[in-house]
């Protein structure tokens, strides 16, 4: 879970590869057969699903995680969460026929979760999702499942749909256009993606029928800025966003850089350097012609050879920091995702009638959650339906971390608390006084 910071070449390649997988949808790998919920015979339960290439990964509802191969039947020793070392857990995997599997000893069998896989229009592309719901014929909340700005399919990566139903919790996920298996090209622009959410809202109603008592979004990372836009569009009962922002696009690499060079001690001098580099990388950004690369080029050469240049990273500059002239055309077409840089997201969330609950991590340094908090805030004190769950030592993803002899983050678990309050939350229950370390204010 770790964040690369490549040079320019690679995340070309990089990017080269991700499109083309996008086109060629159908080589997307299978999902292995003992990916499930499970229901343990200590009365505990245990979600399995895909991890990294040759892995599964097992989570737990309090955050818990771990990865082990695949390999048939077979007990696989576990690693703590993405860091690659051991945690002493072992997890067996029985026939696939039987539905059961084990871990250090305890046997788990798998949910039967009623599902109604489906394909639904928006904007005249065929997008594909699915609806999954608790066992039993019960209305009961559904939470549909957004998109950060990854070029993946959901249906086959995101975990929440199963692991919500396995806590009461129905849930319609889907491939956003340009991933998976949707048509469509892969795109940035928040109010198409944003009508996207509206169809799939509006199908997941039609597919739960009499047990959807109440509907809402979920918006992880670049969701944050695409449920507010759907919510009223689409009637949505609540709001979730997971470590999202109240900020631009610009405003989010501007933030990152700041945090990164405040945490790495540097003076105020360096500071404001390092801000004016990254105002030129985000003109840049914005307008990738060779006019304004020369721009950037006469702030950026002068800096090359001071000793906190390394050190910028930011949510996108760190990319453009290498970048030669010839290579401002190429990157151009390759990013050209219809990103709205300066988009301020503040009217919009303001205008959401339903309650919204932002969750954010204190040490999100993709992402920097402070601005957000203080902005939300205000609109909390001007009578907005508006709550905020921030949990410390928690990163992008809400992910708690340990740093590596490197000094790079490596992300161990969810903290305890973060699933129960999303699932509190799209039930409309009261908030229960603790969420694990959450400051929670509402």
């Amino acid at each position: 879970m770790n964040r690369p910071h490549c040079l320019v070449p690679a995340l070309l390649a990089s990017l080269i590869t991700l499109t083309l997988t996008s086109v060629a949808q159908a080589s997307e790998p299978l999902p292995d057969c003992h990916v499930g919920a499970y229901t343990l015979t200590d009365r505990s339960s245990l979600d399995i699903g895909p991890g990294e290439e040759g892995q599964l990964r097992w989570r737990r509802p309090d955050g818990t995680s771990g990865s082990f191969p695949i390999a048939g039947p077979h007990s696989g020793t576990s690693t703590l969460g993405w860091t690659g070392r051991p945690d002493g857990h072992r997890v067996t995997l029985h026939e696939c026929k039987a539905g059961t599997i084990e871990i250090d000893g305890v046997v788990g069998h798998r949910l039967a979760l009623p599902t109604l896989d489906t394909r639904f229009a928006s904007d005249g592309i065929n997008l594909v999702g699915r609806l999954v719901m608790p066992p039993g014929d019960a209305a009961v909340p559904v939470v549909v499942l957004l998109h950060g700005s990854e070029h993946d399919g959901a249906l086959l990566s995101n975990s929440l749909q199963r692991r919500l139903p396995a806590q009461g919790i129905g849930v319609f996920v889907y491939d956003k256009r340009g991933t998976g298996a949707s048509d469509g090209k892969y795109t940035q622009d928040f109010t198409q993606l944003a009508d996207d959410a509206v169809q799939a809202l509006q199908e997941a109603r039609r597919l739960g029928g009499a047990r959807v008592a109440r509907i809402g979004y979920q918006g992880p990372s670049q969701g944050g800025w695409i449920a507010p836009l759907a919510a009223n569009k689409a009637g949505a009962d609540f709001v979730i966003v997971g470590f999202g922002l109240a900020v631009s696009v610009i405003e989010e690499d501007r933030s990152a850089v700041a945090l990164n060079i405040r945490d790495k001690g540097y003076p105020p001098e360096v500071m404001a350097k390092a801000m004016t580099l990254v105002d030129a990388a985000d003109a840049l950004a914005m307008t990738p012609s060779p006019e304004v690369f020369d721009r950037f080029a006469a702030v950026r050469d002068p800096l090359r050879s001071e000793p906190w240049f390394r050190d910028v990273r930011g949510d996108f500059a760190w990319a453009l920091l290498n970048l030669k002239r010839e290579e401002v055309v190429p990157l151009a077409k390759m990013f050209d995702f219809g990103t709205p840089w300066l988009y301020d997201p503040m009217t919009t969330i303001a205008a959401v009638t339903a309650p919204q609950l932002w969750i954010l991590g204190s040490d999100d340094i993709d992402a920097p959650s402070a601005e957000t908090v203080r902005r939300l805030a205000l609109l909390r004190a001007a009578g907005r339906p508006i709550s905020t769950a921030v949990f410390p030592h928690a990163e992008h993803g809400i992910l708690q971390y340990e740093v590596g002899p490197d000094g790079q983050r490596l992300s161990t678990r969810n903290p305890d608390g973060y699933l129960q309050l999303m699932v509190d939350f799209a039930r409309g229950a009261p908030f229960k006084p603790r969420y694990g370390d959450a400051e929670l204010r509402r």
